[in-house]
């Protein structure tokens, strides 16, 4: 999952600075971007629904396959649109296709084992994942929150030390020291934090994702720079279902 100075890797501002063209005549909307990023939404449903239907057939090595087919594409092709936007028009849809592969299939395996103790988590993880987006998008829109210097600075500052955390965890990891309270299902009170800490980071990230598209199109910024900030904002609620999901499944094993 591809992570500025608007909080998304994938949407600096000099990413948008370089775009500018003068002899472009077609710009940016917000409302492009808007329309692709439901555009990629839906790519990211229909491979999700694939994954999730060959669980359901026990169909699991085919599954695995396209799970990391998924995961490895995925990271491979976010990291080429970050580097070359003009790329996005076309490799954007394989993103979001990538990503529902893995996540379809990631999504099938925690709803089964959490089928007992917390049966639906995985739609009542995506419901509260929009849920989350669109309460973020109102306060924005009415400028309840101002994606101002400080509020950036804290976010970016926050998402540096969770993706440092994360890394320290995997390396901790492979030398056989386990962090029990880091893991899926975990109910402890460290973990359900950390959890919840990363979930609002994560939200208010999307902030600084709607405030930067806005700025893009008010700078006149080429057309294919909407698929751009629609898969800015894609890797970006992908990352928040996953963390909305992993905490559900901690909140699952405190039910009776």
């Amino acid at each position: 999952m591809a992570l500025f100075k608007s909080g998304n890797p994938t949407l600096s501002e000099k990413i948008f600075n370089r775009s500018l063209n003068p002899a472009d005549t077609e710009v940016m909307t917000v409302r492009g971007s808007i329309q692709k990023f439901g555009f990629l939404l839906l790519m990211v449903a229909a491979g999700a629904a694939y994954t999730w239907k060959l669980y359901a057939e026990f169909k699991f090595p085919t599954m695995n396959t396209l799970m990391w087919v998924g995961l490895i594409g995925g990271l491979i092709t976010a990291l080429i649109i970050s580097f070359k936007p003009t790329t996005a028009k076309w490799l954007s849809p394989a993103y979001g296709l990538l990503e529902g592969l893995a996540l379809g299939a990631f999504s099938a395996v925690i709803n089964d084992a959490f089928k007992k103790n917390y049966p639906g988590i995985v739609l009542q993880a995506v419901m509260l994942t929009f849920a989350v987006a669109f309460a973020v998008f109102l306060l924005y829109n009415f400028r309840i929150i101002k994606p101002t210097q400080k509020f950036k600075a804290v976010i970016i500052g926050s998402m540096a030390g969770i993706g440092v955390f994360y890394l320290v965890w995997i390396v901790l990891g492979f030398f056989g020291v386990n962090l029990s309270f880091m893991a899926w299902g975990n109910s402890s009170p460290l973990g359900i934090g950390i959890n919840l800490f990363v979930v609002a980071i994560a939200a208010l990230s999307l902030v600084l994702d709607f405030e930067r598209i806005e700025v893009g199109a008010q700078m006149g910024a080429p057309k294919y720079m909407e698929w751009y900030g629609a898969f800015g904002l894609l890797v970006t609620m992908v990352w928040l279902y996953i963390e909305v999901l992993k905490l559900l499944t901690r909140f699952a094993n405190n039910r009776n």
